[in-house]
């Protein structure tokens, strides 16, 4: 079903009877082209995209759970590209850009709302910081500009401005940044997916691989034996878990990630804001509630909860911003199963095993990356070779020393 203004308008009329069902519940096939394992956002993307772009239609979408129930669902919503290294940087632009017309490429309304992001600095040393990243996000052909606090002041009052400790010096604004309604992405790649032909099987939980003479035959599930002739995985925080399954050990450890709502307020945040002095990020939904997060969890995790720990911290930030936070209730709260790579960034290659081909370790940037995961991971399936914005994001990359470190931190996990 093509949805517009007029069938909204007609089915109005008829008291909504006949809606179809956003996407459809087909019979397992025995044998496909392409079998994507995570029914997720990049997943769901990538199917979308190989039977859009690449004209592959004979596509299973494997999800255990149900389509939005897992990261997609449970993240901040936040879009951006202002990333510092060439690798990134021109990687998110380019989904960035994909996020601007997804809405009419998928025929489905995800709330897409560039209301720009602002990251606060507190120093002159993280001023010169963030005009370097700001050129390099310019040198992209992504927008940075500089506010200084005046113009701060004008746009986000609230802020604490008189905190002796983290004083606020100005910010790096990207004006093409904003939000993105999360679990509506996963339906709407959904929709438009099944529109293509596209097979979408929930509850339906890969358990191994089957192998023969070094290549990926299909795939062992809860539903019985599937032949396909390549599979993808994009599983996220699950990753390790399911590769091990292949005997490959990944340089990804799995961390939860929380994220937190408050009550419905009126209308104060006009976009994204993040401290610069500490890791809190929040902006308001559409319903009025804040939203915002921080640090992962330091431990490693499988679980879709956190620790009051992290709670604290992050509120510690918000309270150190804006102190007006402290007077709003929480209302509920999650977490999503972070993969989080040695260097930060992410991989999408080929494994050692022909016809088995990766999508992880994207820590926190796997939300923003859905539209851009999903193209470049749809191109490698479909052509054998990377796309051009992708061809860095190798799993060799840790054994050739290759990495990609926004942050600079090393390897370790759970600082990136």
């Amino acid at each position: 079903m093509h949805y517009s203004f007029l069938e909204i308008l007609k089915k109005g009329l008829t008291n909504n009877k006949g809606w179809e069902k956003t996407w459809k519940n087909p019979q397992i096939k025995k044998q496909y082209d392409v079998i994507i394992i995570g029914g997720g956002g990049h997943g769901l993307a990538t199917a979308f995209y190989l039977a859009k772009e690449f004209n592959i239609k004979n596509i299973a979408v494997l999800e255990k759970g149900w389509i939005g129930g897992g990261n997609v669902g449970r993240n901040t919503t936040i879009i951006r590209s202002n990333y510092l290294l060439n690798e990134n940087e021109a990687f998110y632009e380019f989904s960035l850009k994909l996020w601007e017309t997804l809405e009419k490429q998928i025929n489905y309304n995800a709330m897409v709302s560039q209301r720009g992001v602002l990251n606060v600095f507190h120093s002159d040393a993280q001023r010169d910081s963030f005009v370097r990243r700001g050129n390099s996000m310019i040198i992209n052909g992504a927008d940075a500009e500089i506010y200084d606090v005046k113009k701060i002041k004008s746009i986000y009052p609230f802020l604490d401005y008189d905190n002796p400790r983290f004083p606020i010096k100005g910010g790096l604004f990207q004006r093409r940044g904003g939000t993105v309604r999360h679990d509506a992405v996963a339906w709407g790649y959904a929709h438009a997916a099944d529109q293509l032909g596209v097979d979408i099987i929930q509850n339906c939980e890969v358990n191994g691989f089957k192998f023969k003479a070094g290549k990926c035959l299909g795939v062992e599930t809860s539903k019985g034996f599937i032949e396909a002739k390549k599979v993808g995985c994009a599983v996220a925080g699950s990753s390790s878990l399911l590769m091990s399954k292949a005997n490959m050990k990944l340089p990804i450890e799995s961390h939860v990630l929380q994220a937190f709502v408050s009550e419905s307020l009126k209308p104060i945040i006009p976009g994204v804001i993040t401290f610069g002095a500490g890791h809190f990020y929040i902006s308001q939904s559409d319903k009025g509630g804040f939203v915002f997060g921080g640090d992962i969890d330091g431990y490693n995790s499988y679980a879709q909860r956190g620790g009051l720990d992290t709670l604290e911290d992050v509120c510690e930030g918000g309270l150190a911003l804006m102190p007006i936070i402290g007077k709003a209730k929480l209302l509920r709260m999650w977490g999503g199963i972070m993969d989080m790579s040695m260097d930060g960034s992410p991989i999408i290659d080929k494994t050692h095993i022909e016809g088995l081909y990766l999508n992880a370790g994207w820590c926190y940037g796997g939300f923003k990356a859905t539209p851009a995961s999903g193209w470049c991971f749809a191109h490698l399936l479909a052509k054998e070779y990377s796309h051009s914005l992708s061809e860095n994001f190798r799993l060799d990359r840790f054994k050739n020393g290759y990495m990609i470190d926004e942050k600079g931190q090393g390897a370790q996990p759970n600082l990136h």
